[in-house]
């Protein structure tokens, strides 16, 4: 199977912060800033697998930044890394104030997606090619994250701890 280069997965999404997304204070809820976060995630899977795709893991996010109502969330999203059916995102948050020209980086996160067939069963993706010295290192790094995610899955957990 070919690969494909990052550049192709590339995907950039932009939205206004509305009131009906914001809380009391005038910030963008997490839980909107959660949703752009996975759908520009799966537009950039979906580019590189050339399927649909369904998240199956978003390692943790954090919020450095809030982001108010009028200004612009940018989100950036590639693929980092291939594992047969899985394939980890990247996706960095960005907000502009449109006014005053200020860009802050918000937050990040990668998520795993797997591609399915017609069938909805996983299907075999096609590795990803890393170009740039970034790239390699997120890619390496992908590897490092896939290994810790699998180890927590298979570690034994206490009743308290049990999944639902």
């Amino acid at each position: 199977m070919q690969g494909r280069p990052v550049r192709e997965s590339l995907t950039d999404y932009s939205e206004f912060a509305l009131p009906n997304d914001a809380n009391h204070l005038g910030n963008l809820l997490c839980g909107k800033v959660m949703h752009l976060v996975d759908i520009t995630g799966a537009m950039a899977a979906m580019r590189h697998s050339r399927r649909p795709v369904v998240t199956v893991a978003v390692d943790y996010m954090t919020f450095l930044h809030p982001v108010h109502i009028g200004q612009l969330v940018i989100l950036r999203a590639s693929v980092n890394r291939v594992f047969r059916t899985s394939i980890e995102v990247g996706v960095k948050v960005f907000m502009e104030d449109l006014i005053k020209g200020d860009v802050k980086h918000t937050s990040s996160a990668y998520l795993t997606y797997v591609a399915l067939d017609e069938s909805g069963a996983p299907v075999e993706i096609p590795p990803v090619i890393p170009e740039t010295e970034e790239e390699k290192r997120r890619y390496q790094e992908a590897g490092r994250r896939r290994e810790y995610r699998l180890e927590q899955r298979a570690r034994p957990r206490r009743p308290s701890e049990a999944r639902p």
